[in-house]
Formats: C-alpha cells, structure tokens, sequence
C-alpha cells in the first residue's frame, strides 16, 4: 500500500487501472475533536453514539479527498451481520439501506462499509467495471455475504482485497461458531484452533474468507496481514474496547 496523490489514506496497489480502494485509519489530519475519550480519532459511524455533526463532518473530509479522482457519490448502509446484497448505480436512497453488501457498475462512486474487528472484503472484475464491497463479520461469512454479493454481481469477480480484521490469536470463539461453519465446508477445520478454554476456539476469518472465495472462483486475494485488535494505533477494534469508533473501507472506480 503506498500514498498517492498526498492525501490522507492510502491505496492498495496490484489492482485493474482506475480502481481504488483502501481503509482508513484512526488517525486522520482532518479528524474531529472529541468530548468523547474513546470516540477520539477518525470516527466514521454515527451509530456508535458519537456526535451525528462530527460524523459527517469526517464523511465529507472523505468525499473531499475523493473528489480528486471525480468522485461525486458515496454511499453507506445500516450493517445489520446479514446477507443483504444491494446494487446502487445511479439511484441514490434518500434512506440508508440496511444489509451488508454492496454493488456498483456506476464510475465516480465510492462504496464505503463500517468495521472494527469484522472482515471488509472488496471484490472487483478483470477490467475495472464492476466492483462490490461487503462486510464480514463471523455470521456474514458463515451465512453467505461472500456467496450472495458475488451472484448479485454483473460479472465474474477476479480479485479480492481483504482489509484488517481482527486476527485468530485474538479471536476467541465457541463451538456453535465453529460449527456453523464446519457444516457448510468441512474443509474449514483447518482454520479454528483449540482454545486453551473446553469448547472454545481461536478462528482465522482471513483463512476462511479466503476458502470461501477461491471455491467461488476468486484467483487474486490481496491484503489479510493486519490485526484490528493488536494494531492499537491504527484501527478501531471492539473487541479491544466495546466503545469505540469504526473504520471505513471504500471502492470506486475514477
């Protein structure tokens, strides 16, 4: 990941031209004072009880710095853990749409999704004109967010970019948790290790979002080398603290 074009975020390289994505971080020049200890830093979620003005104050600094690229829409979701897929192109919601996916063949259009610990994975085709954006927390991944965002998909994805998560080490789980994803794919065994605690686990999010994308035919998968948990400085993680604020990675086409 490297700068580009000075501004305050960074792109994920190796992706078709005029595709950009990335994730901001908790730290951000144009970051807003807080009243609020544990809301300091670069808050992007107005449903974590922060300052609904503050928010979108930051909102807009965003859609600032994409303006460089033409960017002239964006657009957010109520993030329910579900299943919901939708595919926005030139209509604009005058409400937030609730699910956890979301679609675009619209160029100048910035799909953004909340995390803080859950897994954001980006998907996009081979010649840069369709790209989906989705998030993915542990019920998501095991109830088909992967599955249903692909098949709302115009075209066949080729690559994936999976923003920071939290990782196994730090992600205890339990049982249920496991199963809910054995059941589906007995292969995944391989991703959960014993927990020190009976009937706990420690499950790797990136090593199954990965599965999950190579068996629906996702060659590329970038990124999955961050913690959100350990990697105090740079990400929000709830885990960490319950009360916290949330990062948002993006995806537009310029």
């Amino acid at each position: 990941m490297v700068n580009d074009k000075e501004i305050d975020m960074q792109f994920v390289q190796g992706l078709p031209s005029g595709v950009y994505v990335g994730q901001t971080r908790v730290h951000h020049a144009k970051a807003q004072a807080s009243a609020q200890p544990e809301l300091m830093g670069f808050n992007l979620a107005l449903h974590v009880g922060d300052d609904a003005k503050r928010v979108q104050q930051h909102r807009m600094a965003l859609l600032q710095e994409f303006a460089d690229f033409g960017v002239d829409k964006m657009t957010w979701m109520t993030q329910t853990h579900s299943t919901i897929c939708h595919t926005v192109n030139e209509e604009l919601p005058f409400t937030a749409l609730d699910g956890d996916g979301l679609v675009t063949q619209r160029k100048a259009h910035a799909l953004m999704m909340m995390t803080a610990d859950c897994l954001p994975v980006v998907l996009g085709n081979a010649d840069g004109t369709e790209v989906a954006n989705l998030h993915a927390g542990w019920r998501g991944l095991a109830q088909g967010i992967v599955e249903n965002t692909i098949a709302a998909m115009q075209s066949q994805p080729t690559w994936a970019w999976l923003g920071a998560a939290i990782s196994q080490p730090n992600f205890e789980i339990g049982a249920e948790v496991k199963l809910a994803f054995c059941v589906k794919y007995p292969e995944l065994e391989t991703a959960f290790q014993d927990s020190e605690k009976v009937g706990k686990f420690y499950a790797d999010l990136y090593a199954i979002a990965r599965y999950i994308l190579k068996q629906q035919g996702v060659e590329t998968v970038l990124g999955g080398d961050q913690c959100s948990y350990r990697q105090t400085g740079e990400y929000f993680s709830y885990r960490r603290e319950a009360k916290t604020g949330r990062m948002a990675t993006f995806v537009f086409m310029a």
